[in-house]
């Protein structure tokens, strides 16, 4: 496990290199390159500019314990189209979604950073979620959360239609009402 101070500088490194050129040309020696530091250190932290990537884009998505934190006013409706509205935003951002489109190639093609991306990051969301519809009294939170979730990245993933605000709405409408037939069950 990298140095907190190393993690640090990598980390900023990749932001940076994203920031400057396509991310799909981000490697371990561009990498090493602009955190002032060896390809040797990387590799000994990182089996692979993927797993830089997703650590990277992890360390985003969570607050500073490494929880991901989810909106909770007491409002289900307001909590739920406030996450819509934010995933949207960190999907479409130039650096977040580009990053997260890196990513979710490698992890087509590698098991093990598949395996991490589940448990660190996909997992904890819609753990997170649940939870949130669970305290609103939803039974059946877990496929609640996933039928969140699924539309927006089905969306984002295959490009297939813009976000616009009108659908954005439209879809946390859609969850809820899925969500009170989960309650009446």
């Amino acid at each position: 496990m990298a140095r907190p101070k190393t993690r640090s500088k990598v980390y900023a490194a990749v932001v940076a290199l994203a920031q400057d050129q396509p991310v799909g040309a981000i490697s371990m020696e561009r990498i090493a390159d602009r955190a002032g530091m060896s390809k040797q250190t990387l590799y000994s932290n990182w089996p692979s500019t993927g797993a830089i990537l997703f650590e990277a884009l992890l360390d985003r998505s969570t607050d500073a314990s490494g929880t991901v934190v989810i909106p909770d006013t007491g409002d289900l409706a307001v909590d739920i189209a406030a996450l819509a509205h934010g995933t949207v935003a960190e999907l479409t951002d130039p650096l977040q979604g580009a990053l997260l489109r890196l990513v979710a190639v490698e992890i087509q093609s590698d098991e093990k950073l598949a395996e991490q991306f589940r448990e660190m990051l996909l997992a904890p969301q819609l753990r997170a979620i649940s939870d949130r519809f669970r305290a609103a009294g939803v039974t059946d939170a877990e496929d609640i959360a996933e039928l969140f979730v699924g539309p927006i990245f089905h969306r984002w993933l295959l490009r297939s239609r813009p976000f616009e605000s009108e659908w954005i709405e439209a879809h946390v409408a859609r969850t809820l009402l899925a969500s009170r037939v989960s309650c009446d069950s």
